[in-house]
């Protein structure tokens, strides 16, 4: 069975065959870097060392993965499901990407992948700066 390579190492030989997974967080989530990404292929877990590039070696056929990123609240954030082929040869690259709000589901598929949840923040941070603007207002009327 041949192992992945540890990320930046170079490969030689022919590309591996299997899944190039690479996950990702928002640079102002940065409280994602104290939390690793948990990945499962057919229900079983594999090993991540932190966020970045994994490459997987399988065998040909279908496979359904599933990554969540474990929080403090709630306690899974970004749930993300993607089921795809290994063709004989090939090396499937998918990418992970965890949502910008953590009620949101995470991104996985062909790279690029977009963060979601912008709706969300947008209708958040729109209603905070409304409710600053009344209370301004009704502050300075009382004065």
């Amino acid at each position: 069975m041949t192992y992945p390579q540890p990320y930046g190492q170079p490969q030689y030989g022919p590309p591996p065959q299997g899944i190039a997974l690479s996950t990702q967080y928002f640079a102002l989530s940065w409280l994602f870097a104290t939390v690793k990404p948990k990945v499962f292929l057919n229900g079983y877990e594999i090993a991540v060392w932190g966020w970045g590039r994994i490459v997987v070696p399988l065998a040909p056929g279908r496979y359904h993965l599933h990554v969540y990123t474990p929080y403090f609240f709630p306690s899974r954030v970004g749930p993300a499901d993607y089921t795809f082929d290994v063709y004989p040869g090939h090396l499937v690259e998918l990418e992970y990407r965890t949502p910008l709000w953590t009620f949101s589901s995470g991104s996985l598929g062909p790279p690029p992948q977009r963060y979601r949840g912008m709706v969300p923040i947008a209708v958040f941070f729109a209603v905070l700066f409304l409710v600053v603007v009344v209370a301004m207002v009704v502050l300075q009327v009382r004065a």
